[in-house]
């Protein structure tokens, strides 16, 4: 019996220390700029300590936020998904110039509407996030855009 208890013990003290880190969270919104074009902003906010790489970073470096969005007959995209200022230094660990984002960060893709509203854009983003001592895997996570 202490031979099971004791395995129970252990085992419940190893899950505990296996925790998931998700130190990003993302949310979605949709502005309307006019009558045939709206703005997808896909908001990160990031945990203290944790940083979310820009989607321009140089060869050899952490993997770069990137977004991808399914085709629907209802929008055309417009241009490239844009980013908020971030800060950019030398970093020491991968020896370049970086920028990444703390706390939060805005991504805005513009989009003309050919069709009726509302629908929905699906898309993913797949990003890297590292702190001062650890990165973490590449992660990709789902988002969807209700346009209205």
């Amino acid at each position: 019996m202490k031979k099971v208890f004791l395995f129970f013990a252990l085992l419940a003290a190893f899950v505990g220390q296996a925790q998931i880190l998700e130190p990003v969270k993302w949310s979605t919104s949709v502005n309307k700029i006019s009558a045939t074009e709206y703005e997808l902003v896909a908001t990160a906010t990031i945990d203290a300590g944790w940083h979310l790489y820009s989607q321009n970073v140089p060869e050899d470096g952490p993997i770069p936020t990137s977004f991808a969005f399914e085709g629907n007959a209802n929008y055309l995209k417009k241009g490239n998904t844009a980013e908020g200022e971030g800060h950019t230094i030398q970093d020491p660990i991968f020896e370049m110039e970086i920028t990444y984002f703390e706390k939060k960060a805005d991504f805005k893709q513009r989009i003309r509407v050919k069709g009726k509203t509302p629908f929905e854009v699906k898309g993913t983003v797949e990003f890297m996030v590292c702190d001062d001592s650890r990165c973490l895997p590449p992660t990709e996570v789902d988002l969807v855009f209700n346009v209205k």
